[in-house]
């Protein structure tokens, strides 16, 4: 396939002296409570990659190649392209990619790899460099008893370079975590009816075998399993052995310029269950795992250097975490899948509640879903369990292969989590960042416009029916979505071997299988195990987002549904109901261009929706638009000056500008379209959106010193911040160090996290970070997809006394002369001995090292000096620093000023009565 190469698109000298910020680079656990302050500055930091992205033109061709790639109608039907062909035609021109890598060295970075697709460049340098040229410090975080570092403050990149980069990746050293479940009882598996689970008996319940006896066992295919350990041979050569399968036909590759990581506990489990795994399925394939000190850089090379056409990958992240990067990630699969690279991955094992910590019990941060599973170039693999308790599904002894199932056995939704052993269930639900694509279409796929996953499921209880797996010189048993994606990866192995071998599909490689999939579901029977029974549900703490009744989650239900997909496989069936013949009818999907965080787009005139209205033909054949309702007012006299014409040509996408007025809320709206295609068949297609009435904007409205109100700042001060839609709802601090989440808000300080204290829609009290250096600071509030800036000027100190709504002093606001009494202040600048933004002295601290301003300190009382007998911040508070003071003998009687000095710095007067 010709491909043309492409122009530069650098117009000027890249200048690091003029630079825009990247948001979302700064990792969730690269907090002030975890910071154990800056590395040296010849710290090194290898492995940094600048992920580049395509023109507008070419991403809008790019989207067209992958729709016709996956056309049977189309002549660029499965017509795969190399790494050079993608980035002659996609990728950043040759001398726009060597300006860059010249001024990466400038800054005195070594460049270690250009990326194939000419769309990422790694590079390695130092502390001091990466400061240099992105304007952000590593710094040290202390997480769960382990030392990390990464980038404490937003990085920035030459302005030059700002609508080529994607993103930034590798100033930290926090990586993706596996998605395997050991059983918290591994002894259980041999009581109670459950069983180990054997190659063979995978190949009898998902109806493998027969493949096995017709010669399709994976011969001629390569399957590329990534990760971010090595490992032993020896494991994988014994795990064969114990069930007489073949000789491995394996192959290991460490990236190229990466460090070796050794044997890694905690990931070696991962990638021996993997690499076991994804071979006991194709057992004559070969696998090749593609491994370094991180997942990602692996995924990158495998893609990169076409390793494979099937990628299997069991690492994951929760998606509302790692936002800035989705758009690289996407990019990555959609590379895969233009050279017809299947990638299969694992949708998680906290249920509906994705982003809790590993070992959490119990969920506070809402739904969320698995990334990269959520990308609609990726196959998302969840969980069932095996109901197996009153039929006859399994043998009395097993057979020389370790095995014993009988049949099919029937599955429920996997969830171990009312075992009590800690969030343990599919993950599943639907994406915050992805639209609904144009094939998720069918029974039970909910009509709300997003990307909802998994795709598929297969067993994935640790607890009941674990999968053996040899690792660390002996046998263990695991469970996770993890095992379902290796498995699929197997069969996806199969299907390629088998298409080859009839001449269906002379190129080795099917790309994105998702269109096909949901295709396969509306249009045949006996491919899919509808799963109908169970959910992904997790126990939330009341109060935390979506948490009703003590719970949340997904319950599956007949077609699909948002905890097992389109349910689990028939492998005999799902390969010989594989189809390359074209679509008979035209098939068009209703979307609106949105964020979808933002489901309700309205403007504030009070009664006014404003929405873009996208149509996409994705069967291969023109379309006529007949018809078009939305809430009931019918358009279809509009249809051709709203979308250019009333045609839709095969392929095409045409979008229309849609305004709705006096619109009623809360309510759904529903999008109805109709249409005839080229063969004379009709259509309709409807979209349901909830529509909660007009959105007020984030807006500040102002800011003040907490405590004194008055528009003065200063290191490590409580700020309260005013405005509208600040929160979703009200929300006080729960634990020390402060969060820097709350109630669907967070807030930057020169792009350093701020704690919260309290969050409401009107009102926000955060804590100044103690990075803040006196100057013009910019204060950034919103949530990730939505932020308004502020701008301040920061003091050494701006003291603040808190008072009562008078005015008076709290907790005294009387004294006698001789009394010693306490007040709080805020903004009293940097401490001495320093602390953490957002924590608080322990309580064991002495009183001699209690954290006090660094400048000298002095109170009046009616003007006349007051003796200050301890100042400094007790335990548990934030921000917020203790004085006692004696009232002085010569104070006049009756109410009195109190005024606190810090430096230079004065507070605004507190009353106080003097008897």
């Amino acid at each position: 396939m010709a491909m043309q190469a492409q122009t530069s698109r650098l117009a000027g000298p890249i200048d690091s002296r003029r630079s825009v910020l990247l948001r979302g680079h700064v990792h969730p656990q690269a907090s002030a409570a975890n910071d154990r302050g800056a590395v040296a500055s010849s710290f090194p930091v290898p492995g940094i990659t600048v992920m580049l992205k395509p023109s507008a033109s070419q991403n809008a061709a790019l989207q067209q190649l992958l729709a016709e790639q996956q056309d049977p109608a189309s002549p660029r039907y499965h017509q795969w392209l190399t790494p050079e062909q993608y980035a002659d035609a996609y990728g950043v021109s040759a001398d726009d990619i060597s300006r860059i890598t010249a001024w990466l060295e400038s800054q005195g970075f070594t460049v270690d790899n250009v990326a194939r697709s000419r769309l990422s460049i790694t590079f390695s340098g130092t502390a001091d460099q990466v400061a240099n040229a992105f304007h952000t410090q590593i710094h040290r975080y202390q997480v769960n008893g382990r030392m990390h570092y990464a980038n404490a403050t937003e990085p920035s990149v030459p302005a030059a370079l700002s609508g080529m980069i994607s993103s930034l990746r590798g100033l930290n050293d926090f990586r993706l975590k596996p998605r395997l479940k050991a059983p918290a009882h591994p002894d259980m598996n041999t009581t109670g009816g459950a069983h180990h689970l054997a190659p063979d008996d995978i190949a009898t319940i998902y109806n493998i075998a027969p493949l096995y006896s017709a010669g399709v066992d994976g011969t001629g295919q390569t399957i590329a399993v990534v990760g971010q350990t090595n490992v032993n041979l020896t494991d994988i050569q014994q795990f064969r052995t114990r069930f007489n399968l073949s000789t491995p036909n394996f192959k290991k590759v460490l990236v190229p310029g990466r460090p070796n990581p050794g044997i890694v506990d905690g990931d070696v489990q991962e990638a021996d269950l993997d690499i076991e795994w994804s071979g006991a399925i194709a057992r004559n394939a070969q696998i090749v795992y593609v491994y370094s000190d991180d997942v990602i850089q692996s995924l990158m090379y495998a893609i990169d250097s076409n390793v494979a056409p099937v990628l299997s990958m069991s690492y994951g992240g929760c998606e509302p975490a790692d936002l800035s990067d989705l758009p690289s990630f996407q990019q990555l699969a959609q590379q895969g899948n233009a050279q017809g690279i299947t990638w299969i991955t694992a949708a998680g094992d906290s249920g509906a509640a994705d982003c809790e910590d590993s070992g959490a019990t119990i969920a506070q941060d809402g739904f969320a879903a698995d990334m990269p599973g959520v990308i609609p170039e990726v196959t998302s693999m969840g969980g069932t369990t095996l109901s197996d308790s009153g039929g006859s599904y399994w043998a009395a002894s097993n057979t020389a292969n370790g095995a014993s199932a009988l049949s099919y056995i029937p599955e429920t939704v996997w969830n171990d989590t009312p075992l009590g052993f800690g969030l343990a269930s599919t993950g599943g639900g639907a994406s915050i960042f992805f639209p609904q694509p144009i094939w998720q279409i069918g029974a039970g796929v909910p009509n709300d416009g997003y990307r909802h996953v998994p795709d598929l499921s297969l067993s994935a209880s640790a607890e009941h029916d674990g999968y053996f797996v040899y690792t660390g010189g002996s046998s263990a048993y695991f469970g996770g979505t993890s095992v379902a994606a290796p498995t699929m990866a197997g069969i996806v192995a199969l299907l390629n071997q088998y298409l080859a071998s009839t001449g269906v599909q002379p190129r080795t490689g099917l790309g994105n299988i998702n269109p096909q999939l949901y295709r396969l579901a509306q249009t045949t029977t006996g491919i899919f195990h509808d799963i109908t029974t169970g959910n992904n549900n997790v126990p939330c703490v009341a109060g935390s987002p979506n948490c009703v009744g003590g719970t949340f989650g997904n319950a599956a239900g007949p077609g699909y549904d948002s905890a097992t997909g389109l349910g689990s496989v028939d492998a005999f069936n799902l390969v010989h109901g594989w189809s390359t013949k074209p679509l008979a009818n035209s098939a068009v999907l209703v979307s609106l261009d949105q964020n979808p965080v933002f489901q309700q787009p309205a403007d504030v005139s009070g009664n006014g929706w404003r929405f873009v209205l996208t149509l996409t033909e994705e069967g291969g054949i023109p379309t006529t638009l007949t018809g078009l309702s939305i809430d009931g007012a019918d358009f279809t006299a509009r249809i051709p000056a709203l979308f250019g014409g009333a045609t839709l040509a095969a392929n095409a996408a045409r979008s229309a500008n849609i305004g709705l007025s006096n619109v009623a809320a809360p309510k759904n709206v529903a999008i109805v379209v109709s249409g005839v295609d080229a063969s004379g068949a009709t259509w309709t297609q409807q979209l349901s959106i909830p529509f909660a009435g007009p959105q007020i904007p984030i807006t500040i409205a102002g800011i003040s010193n907490a405590a004194s109100g008055q528009q003065v700042f200063a290191p490590g001060m409580i700020m309260s911040i005013y405005g509208t839609q600040l929160g979703n709802f009200v929300q006080p601090f729960g634990t020390v160090p402060l969060p820097q989440y709350l109630a669907g808000f967070e807030a930057w300080v020169n792009g350093v996290p701020a704690p919260l204290y309290y969050v409401s829609p009107n009102q926000v009290n955060i804590q100044i970070p103690y990075e803040t250096q006196p100057g013009k600071a910019t204060l950034t509030v919103g949530n990730p997809y939505n932020n308004v800036d502020s701008f301040f000027q920061v003091n050494a100190a701006a003291p603040g006394i808190f008072t009562a709504a008078d005015g008076s002093l709290v907790p005294f606001s009387t004294a006698t002369r001789g009394q010693t009494i306490t007040l709080y202040l805020t903004g009293d600048g940097q401490v001495s001995p320093s602390l953490s933004t957002g924590s608080a002295p322990s309580a064991n601290t002495p009183l001699t090292r209690l954290p006090k301003p660094q400048q000298a300190a002095s109170i009046t009382v009616g003007g006349v000096a007051a003796p200050i007998t301890f100042i400094g911040i007790p335990p548990g508070y934030v921000g917020v620093t203790q004085v006692n003071f004696t009232i002085p003998a010569g104070t006049p009687s009756g109410v009195q000023a109190v005024i606190v000095t810090i430096g230079s710095a004065s507070s605004s007067q507190a009353k106080l009565t003097v008897q």
